[in-house]
């Protein structure tokens, strides 16, 4: 099966290189600049996005789209984060199973810990406004009185 595209955008990229690596590169280039430079820029672009999107729930790129923490789909992943947690915890300790299967269990136990340490603040902070096209309202100043 192939995949035709319309764009050539990655008919030159090395299967070593991943997209990002790939993106910075070519930019590096057409723009005369360094890679560690563009690097930079783009892992703070990143940073500072999933960091609005983890204090408003939405985040837009410009000329991109906007993107929401979806809470449906954030509960049922960490209902499955719980039950792999059941699972691998009873795996782990279970002397009846191959040494290898308890190492294994005691890797997957910990993908399944850092998902709910990851998942869990931005389900339950209460927090966290979801500010989908509502703009921020300045503050009034305080201590000044109407007069009246």
């Amino acid at each position: 099966m192939t995949l035709h595209s319309n764009s050539n955008l990655f008919t030159d990229k090395p299967i070593s290189l991943s997209v990002k690596e790939y993106l910075i590169r070519k930019m590096a280039v057409k723009m005369m600049m360094s890679e560690k430079l563009i690097d930079s820029v783009v892992s703070h672009q990143f940073s500072s996005a999933n960091e609005a999107l983890f204090q408003n729930k939405s985040v837009e790129v410009s000329g991109f789209g906007k993107f929401y923490f979806n809470e449906k789909k954030a509960h049922k992943l960490m209902e499955k984060f719980l039950s792999q947690k059941e699972l691998f915890e009873r795996w782990s300790n279970d002397e009846l199973l191959p040494e290898a299967k308890r190492k294994s269990s005691k890797l997957k136990l910990q993908i399944a810990l850092d998902g709910i340490r990851d998942l869990k603040p931005r389900m339950y902070d209460n927090n966290v406004s979801d500010l989908r096209g509502v703009e921020e309202q300045p503050i009034a100043p305080q201590g000044i009185e109407e007069a009246y």
